[in-house]
């Protein structure tokens, strides 16, 4: 389930964005913490910036190293699906967003926080 969400230039890299990204998680629950306590990440976040924004904030970074082997599935021996690439392809499903036709920024975010909003939903009431 989508946690937080940013929007930013093609050509910036993701590494650059893991604390606003986490410092953008909105959970507000009884029972729920304000941040998770894990965090898993792939390859392309293997820098010690990357794991050092994640630690201070008090979350255990599970990130794939480069040039480490990839996860076998207990299942017919596939490479597991990492999770991010699993919302992206919730994302996909809404043609407002899968290609950015609005020019100001403001409107493609308010998109993107109802797709959200809408994939939150699905998963929580079975659709």
């Amino acid at each position: 389930m989508p946690l937080s969400v940013l929007i930013t230039a093609a050509n910036v890299h993701d590494k650059w964005l893991v604390a606003e990204v986490l410092d953008a998680v909105m959970l507000r629950g009884v029972f729920v913490p304000l941040r998770p306590r894990h965090l898993c990440l792939d390859k392309g976040y293997d820098y010690a910036d990357c794991e050092d924004a994640v630690r201070t904030r008090g979350i255990v970074p599970h990130i794939r190293r480069r040039g480490e082997q990839p996860l076998i599935g207990c299942v017919s021996g596939k490479p597991r699906r990492w999770v991010v690439e699993r919302t992206n392809s919730w994302h996909n499903r809404f043609r407002g967003i899968l290609i950015r036709w609005e020019r100001i920024a403001a409107n493609y975010l308010a998109m993107l926080h109802l797709a959200c909003g809408l994939i939150a939903y699905q998963q929580t009431h079975g659709f």
